[in-house]
């Protein structure tokens, strides 16, 4: 199978290469600033600005599926980020490709109860909203014929490559540098916390079931954590003090004064503030289940990356 992927740099991006072509597809590896040397032998690479849709369209020719990993910064989701992705939905369809969307939970808000495909899309976030109305045109799109569109969500996640997340900020940098970890509003809720592998392999199931299309699917990830025993975890493996600090909504409205992706934090603190929980049963029942990794395994294998990739992480 023919597979682009845009966004391939990123930490899911990454990891959905790699994956894919270990099951032996075709993979174009599309991203802004990608080099050879960023992807497995095998893997083709092309720089790509999603901003230029001929650029997109020539990425994704001869395409069977496209898959949608580019993200942006959250200052900019406003201002790009359906921009990105209605490049992509031209791309696919210019291709006559099937789409695979990499999404969030945001456009649930923060119910408090296992999130599953039926649970209502009642965001009041702004970013929660963006997040629905966008899945919604995907899906609209779909059905109108224009493009096959499955689209698949997960929670929060860390691993290999997956600097750019809130699991990297506020523990993994600080224990790597022999600083404890800080937990984000509540540290005591259960949470679920996607292995990067692991959602590569539910996206690469994905990418493979075209009977898929046309609806959302809640990943599998591994059962639900708390910040401070996940954290703990990553402390221990990296050789940092344990007593974990704290950013409290105080400290994170003081703290956007200054920066701008914290400011735009601010309006995530309710899915930290009370159980995050996700029921991947539709998934696992549609397509079996997948192997997931237990967090102490990939808090190590994270860790381990991290310290070979030192220079390029930073």
């Amino acid at each position: 199978m023919q597979i682009t992927v845009l966004g391939a740099t990123g930490g899911i991006g990454r990891a959905l290469v790699g994956e894919l072509a270990q099951r032996g597809h075709h993979v174009t590896a599309a991203s802004r600033s990608i080099q050879p040397t960023d992807v497995p032998a095998g893997v083709r690479a092309t720089p790509t600005d999603l901003h230029d849709r001929a650029a997109a369209r020539a990425a994704c020719a001869g395409a069977d599926v496209v898959v949608m990993a580019a993200q942006v910064p959250y200052s900019r989701w406003s201002t790009q980020l359906r921009t990105l992705v209605d490049a992509a939905l031209d791309a696919a369809e210019h291709a006559g490709a099937r789409l695979v969307m990499v999404d969030n939970l945001y456009a649930y808000g923060s119910p408090g109860t296992p999130i599953t495909e039926d649970t209502p899309e009642a965001a009041s976030t702004v970013k929660g909203r963006l997040r629905a109305d966008i899945g919604r045109d995907l899906l609209a799109a779909h059905h109108a014929g224009r493009v096959r569109v499955t689209i698949g969500r997960f929670s929060d996640y860390y691993g290999p490559g997956g600097a750019n997340t809130l699991v990297y900020g506020v523990a993994l940098e600080r224990a790597l540098a022999g600083k404890a970890p800080r937990v984000y509003v509540d540290g005591d809720q259960p949470h679920v916390f996607a292995y990067v592998e692991d959602a590569a392999r539910g996206f690469a199931t994905l990418v493979e079931h075209p009977e898929a299309d046309g609806r959302c699917w809640i990943l599998p990830a591994a059962p639900a954590i708390t910040q401070r025993a996940l954290f703990t975890l990553i402390a221990r493996e990296a050789g940092a003090p344990t007593r974990l600090g704290r950013i409290g909504p105080g400290m994170l409205w003081l703290a956007g004064l200054f920066d701008r992706e914290l400011r735009e934090a601010r309006e995530l603190a309710e899915q930290f503030d009370r159980p995050w929980l996700t029921d991947s049963s539709a998934f696992d029942a549609a397509f079996g289940p997948i192997d997931l990794t237990p967090h102490e395994q990939a808090v190590a294998e994270t860790v381990a990356w991290y310290r070979a990739h030192a220079a390029s992480a930073a």
